[in-house]
């Protein structure tokens, strides 16, 4: 087993004690996080879905994000981040949600918002939607995309426990 299965079956052996359902919203990660989570045998009862958002019309279609925090703040921003994660716990049966939106790279950075600058969401039930922000070491988009699934689940796994 690797690193990644081992963490994400925590993540949902976390989910499964909580008795709650995940469901993803992600960007720069195009699925991953999902991908390693159904990777695990019996996900299906942890897992209800994933939304891949890409794009801004995506985002605002699938998860309700305004048009208005687009234009203001981006779809790399810390706002984004938090109605990708409310919008997908509207739109699910989840209890907890993991979203992100980031700049994986080679190209489409800038020196406001580097290459690696990734803005994380996690929402719960009866909770505050919480964010975070990480800017990953430029050393690849694979790289980049990797440390924000692994960031997205640790975090997870902090609000869990």
């Amino acid at each position: 087993m690797n690193e990644m299965y081992e963490l994400s079956n925590r993540f949902l052996k976390a989910c499964e004690r909580r008795g709650i359902l995940v469901a993803t919203a992600e960007s720069c990660t195009g699925g991953m996080i999902i991908s390693w989570l159904t990777d695990i045998p019996g996900s299906s009862s942890m897992v209800d879905r994933g939304f891949v958002t890409y794009s801004n019309e995506a985002k605002m279609e699938m998860l309700g994000v305004s048009a208005q925090t687009l234009e203001a703040h981006g779809a790399v921003s810390r706002e984004t981040a938090a109605e990708m994660a409310d919008g997908a716990l509207e739109h699910s049966r989840a209890g907890i949600t993991l979203a992100v939106t980031g700049i994986a790279g080679p190209d489409g950075g800038s020196a406001e918002k580097p290459v690696g600058l990734v803005w994380f969401g996690l929402a719960m039930t009866g909770r505050p939607t919480v964010t975070e922000k990480c800017t990953f070491q430029n050393l690849g988009r694979d790289y980049i995309r990797r440390e924000t699934a692994r960031h997205a689940l640790e975090m997870g796994l902090r609000e869990l426990d």
